[in-house]
């Protein structure tokens, strides 16, 4: 039995007066790489009167380019979506022999492709430390992975954080906290470090509460709940891009919906654009709900 969801997000601009907007781009269509089967979306935004063009950015992102013909003193998007929240195994891939054990290095044109993935930040003091702090005897690489994304988790705590933008390396690590958007651009620019290449993911992150209680772990949330997240995805031979999420610790499984990608965190912004100057409050709201349990065929060749 697999659970079939429906997922609602609503974000609301309001303006102190009427205002002109100028061309905004909305980044909030799951990702064509997205594993986790997307039965229906749809977006829709207010007011009514736009020109909507649906586009590709260099990196294979979905992007929506509005263009609005009207002042507003409200502007309202809306995207729905419905899931199907198979069980994914989250290490259900096979890594090439050339990158089975860490630290290892990417053959010359898989170099050249990824050079991007792979631009480092000049580190402080502390995030030398932290690179100092990690061993580097011949590991096997999932198992590097594992201990580092776990490592982080244990060592910065997340804070939810309204503010635009991001924190430096520097500022997460002295204040051991962060929003999970600061946290990922920090396991970024560490894997990046220490030789893998690592980009930045925005995204929704549904977490579903357990039918039964764990006896000897913590049980995950108690309701259903959805919510904008940002976490990492590494590229390793032979497996590909693979997610990592380190507020949680664990690598991303069907509950992570992938909608930008991009080796700039500060390029993922799910809506960005300009208008005429004026007093803005963002109001938001997500929710999911079950619609119900689809059964799985597991005939061979089913």
């Amino acid at each position: 039995m697999t659970v079939r969801v429906a997922m609602h997000h609503q974000t609301e601009y309001r303006f102190d007066r009427l205002v002109t907007l100028g061309p905004h781009i909305l980044r909030l269509r799951p990702a064509p790489h997205c594993r986790t089967s997307i039965l229906s979306y749809s977006l829709k935004i207010q007011p009514e009167h736009y020109f909507i063009n649906w586009q590709q950015d260099p990196f294979g992102n979905f992007q929506a380019r509005v263009v609005f013909t009207d002042k507003m003193q409200l502007l309202r998007i809306d995207v729905d979506l419905v899931a199907d929240m198979a069980v994914i195994n989250p290490f259900d891939f096979f890594v090439e022999e050339s990158a089975e054990y860490w630290p290892f290095e990417y053959e010359a044109k898989l170099h050249h492709d990824l050079v991007l993935y792979l631009e480092r930040e000049d580190a402080g003091p502390e995030l030398r430390n932290w690179l100092a702090q990690t061993p580097r005897e011949r590991t096997n690489t999932i198992e590097f992975l594992v201990a580092l994304n776990g490592r982080l988790q244990q060592a910065i705590q997340y804070r939810q954080r309204m503010e635009p933008g991001f924190q430096s390396c520097e500022e997460t690590l002295v204040q051991a906290a962060g929003s999970c958007r600061d946290t990922a651009w920090l396991l970024v620019q560490l894997l990046r470090h220490l030789g893998v290449a690592a980009r930045f993911v925005s995204g929704y992150l549904i977490q579903l509460a357990p039918e039964i209680q764990s006896i000897d772990g913590p049980s995950g949330p108690e309701q259903d709940v959805t919510d904008l997240h940002a976490w990492v995805e590494v590229y390793l031979p032979g497996a590909g891009w693979i997610g990592l999420d380190p507020t949680s610790g664990m690598f991303a499984g069907e509950g992570h919906i992938p909608l930008f990608c991009t080796p700039d965190a500060g390029s993922a912004a799910p809506v960005s654009g300009r208008g005429d100057v004026c007093e803005t409050g963002l109001y938001y709201h997500n929710r999911v709900t079950r619609i119900g349990e689809v059964t799985q065929d597991s005939k061979p060749g089913g």
